[in-house]
Order: structure tokens, then sequence, then C-alpha cells
């Protein structure tokens, strides 16, 4: 007799897969309280999640998180404290002191709290990512929030659709201030939307890439590329047709966007995730470069017959909006006053008017920098910005790694891997990251791929080989 045990992580699970799913709904969880629900929710998953699963491979996974936690509370405690350690106050304090002729109690942060107003974000970042890679070890829920993920976009895709059709000028129960006459679905701004369709799409792709393996690999576990479109004529199996249409269908929302960079980083992540899926396959790195070109190709047309609008963008406006460079310069003048503490978390919209160039037209506000990597080096310093990105270069180095040594549950770490070059890539010339409910599905779907670019006793054991379905895990 055997007895089969539940996996640990139950309610962990639970709550991390409601969040995943529902985070993109309420206006892309912008308004500080939704996030501070989402932290609240996430904490709880976090405490309830078990350690059980951890093994010593994971060890410096765990120490970078500690190290990046560490580092945060060190720059949040002199950006809030009276009397910092090493922080030096803000000079605008003074200046406002002897401008008011009443003394003020000065603070490193340019605007007092607020760093701790504008903790939430990262912070529920932070427990999205160690919740799903304590959940995701094992690696049926892993599939399962990959597939969480994926038919989440597409039902965010089909309602933007939808009502774009309807009545384009609301989102939700609202009017939209800006970004009239575009999708956005539940997002703000369209430049999130894009990236979270393109996203879902690059999810989708894999899970076609790996419905046709399992429908049309030979005994070797390889297609044979040239007769495949007429096997797909004669029969095409039931689910090859849906993973197609749900990723036609985050493809086309994604268009409608009219977001130029996001549609770009979007189609570039899913050229290279399909190639990276097959590239086992090809002759040496010939064939890769040439699937590569096809599928670029292939982006390129589906850009010009279905993206009219954002070519229109492209030929009217060029890659960049005016003025973009010129922000980048002025936060540059940012953090060069003041590059070991920053002005404060949270805090460009109040810190960036003296540096704004007389270049910049001055209809608008710029609240963000349009480059997450600039505004946290111009919010939390130089020291604190540099170690992100190192973290992020060690995550993506474990994806890597995660991609070239296993064998089965490839879409896990590519998935994760594709959709974390996608938003930062984007991010760094614009703010999706720094949109809750955009990067909650983010850092949920890295620390699933960190989980599985590890292998453990039941995942080799169980997984499928090349055309087998496999017994456990969640299928599409």
């Amino acid at each position: 007799m055997t007895i089969t045990r539940t996996p640990p992580n139950r309610i962990s699970s639970i709550i991390l897969f409601a969040t995943v799913g529902a985070a993109p709904l309420p206006f892309g969880s912008t308004d500080p309280i939704t996030i501070a629900f989402w932290c609240f929710i996430l904490g709880i998953g976090v405490l309830a999640a078990s350690p059980r699963l951890l093994r010593r491979e994971h060890s410096p996974l765990i120490a970078l998180a500690i190290i990046v936690f560490l580092a945060y509370a060190f720059v949040l405690h002199e950006q809030l404290a009276d009397r910092p350690w090493l922080g030096i106050d803000h000079p605008l304090w003074d200046k406002a002191a002897t401008t008011l002729g009443a003394p003020l109690a000065p603070s490193v942060s340019i605007a007092r709290n607020q760093p701790l107003f504008a903790l939430g974000a990262p912070l529920a970042n932070m427990l999205a990512i160690i919740c799903s890679f304590t959940v995701c070890i094992d690696r049926d829920r892993a599939h399962r929030l990959f597939l969480l993920v994926a038919w989440s976009g597409a039902i965010y895709a089909a309602y933007g659709i939808a009502t774009y059709f309807i009545d384009p000028n609301h989102l939700l129960w609202r009017e939209k201030i800006a970004y009239r006459e575009v999708l956005t679905s539940t997002f703000i701004n369209r430049n999130t939307a894009a990236a979270y369709f393109g996203s879902c799409a690059v999810l989708w792709v894999l899970l076609l890439s790996r419905q046709l393996r399992r429908q049309f690999a030979s005994e070797r576990g390889q297609i044979s590329w040239r007769g495949l479109a007429g096997q797909l004529l004669s029969e095409m199996p039931r689910k090859v047709l849906l993973a197609f249409t749900m990723f036609l269908l985050c493809l086309v929302a994604m268009l409608m966007t009219n977001s130029r960079a996001g549609i770009l980083f979007s189609l570039a992540a899913i050229v290279v995730a399909f190639a990276i899926y097959f590239y086992r396959e090809f002759p040496r790195l010939g064939g890769l470069a040439v699937t590569l070109g096809i599928g670029g190709l292939a982006a390129l047309l589906f850009l010009q017959f279905l993206g009219g609008n954002v070519v229109g963008r492209f030929e009217l406006q060029g890659l960049s909006d005016e003025g973009r460079f010129e922000t980048y310069y002025s936060t540059l003048r940012m953090i060069a006053d003041r590059p070991w503490l920053g002005s404060g978390l949270g805090t460009f919209a109040w810190a960036f008017p003296a540096y704004r160039s007389p270049n910049i037209s001055m209809w608008g506000v710029w609240d963000r920098a349009h480059s997450t990597p600039l505004e946290l080096a111009a919010d939390l310093g130089l020291p604190m910005a540099a170690l992100i990105v190192v973290a992020w270069m060690i995550v993506l180095a474990v994806l890597v790694r995660g991609l070239l040594t296993r064998r089965r549950d490839l879409i896990l770490p590519l998935g994760a891997l594709a959709v974390a070059i996608l938003a930062l890539t984007h991010s760094a010339v614009d703010f999706s990251l720094q949109i809750t409910g955009y990067s909650i599905v983010v850092f949920a779907l890295v620390g699933a791929g960190l989980a599985q670019s590890f292998t453990s006793i039941n995942n080799e054991k169980s997984s499928p080989g090349p055309g087998q379905r496999p017994a456990t895990s969640a299928t599409l």
C-alpha cells in the first residue's frame, strides 16, 4: 500500500496563487491601501510557509535575500532616523528653516517619513519571491503557478479587448484620465499593460512549444520541422489549438496598448524564449541563428499587420518620447548631488523639480524617472542601487544555470528567465516594475524559476521525458 503525503505549504500556496491572480485587477495595485493589503496577505503566506523543503544548495540565495533586506533596513534607518548613523541631512531642510524663520528638524530624506510610506511596493515584491520560492520547490505547485499566470493573463486580455470595443474611455468603473483610445485592461498605464501581456504571451508560447513537443516529437524527442505544418493542417490537436489561441489573445492585447518599448521587448522575449526551448535540436549555432532570424521576421510581420497604430507612433515619434533623455540627464544630476543615500525612497516627485532641465516641456509632471535603475539610485543612493543590480545578476545567473542543467521541466526556469529579462529591460527605459500589480507577478515567477533551477528528489523521477505526458504535474 502506497501512502501519498500532502506537500507542505498548502496555505501559503493558496495565498500566493490568489495574490498573483488578483494583483493586476485593482488598477494595477497602485493604491497604497491595496499595496498594504498584499503585504499583509503575503506576509501571512511567508509566515505559514514551512522551511522543510529547503536544502543546502539554497543557502546562497537565502543569504542574498538577507543581505538585500539588511541593506534596505540600513538605508531606511538613515533616511528616517532623527539621528542617522552615517547619513548627512538634506540641505533643503536648512534652506526651508531659513526661509520660514523657524527651526525645522532635519532629515536625510527630502520628505519626512515618505520612505516609510513608500516601503510597501519593495516589501510586497520581496515577500512574493520568498513565498513563491518556498512554495514552488514542489514542482507541481511551480507548474500550477506558471499556468495560473498564463490563464489569468488571457482572462485580463479578453476583458481588456472587450472593454476597448465597448467603452475605451473607462478603466473598470472609473473614467480614464490618460491613455484614452488604447487598451490598458485593468492597468492605469499602457506601458505596464504591454509588459504584462507580453510576459503572459511568453508563457503561452512556451506552453505551446511543450504541447508541440508532446504531440509531434519522435522517439528521440525531436520534432520534424519540415513536416510539422502538414501535420498541423491535417490534424490540429485540441491542446495545441488552445495554447495558440491564448497566445494570440495575449499578443493582440499587447499590440493594442500601442506601447513601443513594451511591444518591442515583448516580441524579442517571445522569439528568444521559443528559440531557446528548442535550442538542443538545432545543428550548432547556425540553426539557432536561423530560428532567431525567422522568429524576428515573424514578429515584424505581426507588428506590421496587427500593430498599425504603434508602427505609426514609431514613424511619428521614433524610439523615445520628447524629453526622455533630458530626464535621464537631470536624474543623473540628482544622483551626483546625493550619491550615498539618495533623496529618500519614494521622493523622486519632490526632488526632481529642482533638477528639471529647461529643455523638457513644461507640460505635465514627471513623477517618475522612466528608468527604474536611475530612480533607485536617486532615491536610495548608488551603493543600494548597485547591490540591487548585483542581486538581479545573481538571480539571472541561477536561472541560466537551471536552464543549462535541467533537461525536464525546462519551461519553468526558462519562463522565469524570459519574463525577468523582459521586465528588467523594459524597466530600464520605463517603470513597469514599479507597478505592484505587475511586479508581484514577475517576482513570483522568478521565485518559482529559482526553486526549479535546482533538481530535487521528485523532480527528476516524476518529470516527463520529451514527448511524454507528466503523471502528476499540472497540464494545459
